[in-house]
């Protein structure tokens, strides 16, 4: 994985010269981010049938094979590229793995209804990335940020990616999270707060170089509790597909 702008740089223009390893060591930097984000739009039923490993592999397939017609020249234009291969594959999978017996149903789910759901969670996962950071960065210094956040939180146990998950990229309230994982609101709450400090821990770990302090403290938690990171733009109300989410009111 690349450690840092200079080297994802350095592995796009290795691939551009004709470098597959090159390139398949960019995609990678990016697996476990574009996991999450075919994850955050299905819903319990469609996630057991539909594999974001097998979306996102067909994503890489066709990057790599239709490379050549990349015209971007950074990092974040290639994952922005790839994104948009991505929402073609998910619905695609969508599709074939549920609505295959069920025309009618099919017209519900539209190419462009998973592009702006995949557009949300791009957004609050950004926004979870930058946490309470006031310094500014570059694009590629955030989607570094990101490919790194998503890393940590495929190695949390699977509660912990459920809760933040559900909280932070579906954006729901606690109350539906808790529905939705068969527990109290209150111990939901609590695992959201364990969750949250284990992958700032992790995330210490991987930046300890990082001059700037991890996002967030105690009294950020405490406000945090009651208004998920989804950035300036404020609550953002549609949720995955083949589901509803309601605004964060309880």
């Amino acid at each position: 994985m690349p450690s840092s702008s200079t080297d994802a740089a350095m592995l796009l223009d290795r691939a551009r010269q004709g470098s597959t390893s090159s390139l398949g060591r960019l995609m990678g930097l990016y697996s476990q981010y574009l996991k999450l984000v075919v994850s955050s739009q299905l819903d319990d039923k469609l996630r057991k049938r539909v594999s974001a490993s097998d979306v996102v592999q067909e994503t890489f397939y066709e990057a790599h094979r239709d490379f050549a017609a990349f015209r971007g020249e950074s990092p974040e234009e290639l994952l922005g590229w790839m994104r948009r291969i991505l929402v073609n594959n998910l619905l695609r999978a969508v599709e074939q793995n549920v609505y295959a017996a069920k025309r009618d149903v099919r017209r519900e789910v539209s190419l462009d209804h998973v592009r702006r759901g995949v557009e949300r969670s791009t957004i609050r996962f950004s926004a979870l990335a930058a946490g309470r950071e006031a310094s500014p960065s570059t694009d590629m210094q955030r989607q570094e940020s990101e490919a790194a956040l998503a890393a940590s939180l495929a190695e949390l146990p699977d509660d912990y990616q459920e809760v933040i998950r559900l909280r932070h990229l579906e954006g729901l309230p606690f109350a539906e999270v808790a529905e939705r994982m068969d527990r109290t609101s209150g111990a939901v709450r609590m695992l959201w707060l364990r969750a949250i400090k284990q992958l700032r821990d992790a995330q210490r770990l991987v930046q300890h170089a990082d001059a700037t302090p991890p996002a967030g403290d105690a009294s950020g938690d405490a406000a945090a509790v009651d208004h998920p990171a989804v950035g300036n733009s404020g609550s953002l109300s549609s949720g995955p597909l083949n589901s509803h989410t309601q605004g964060d009111t309880e």
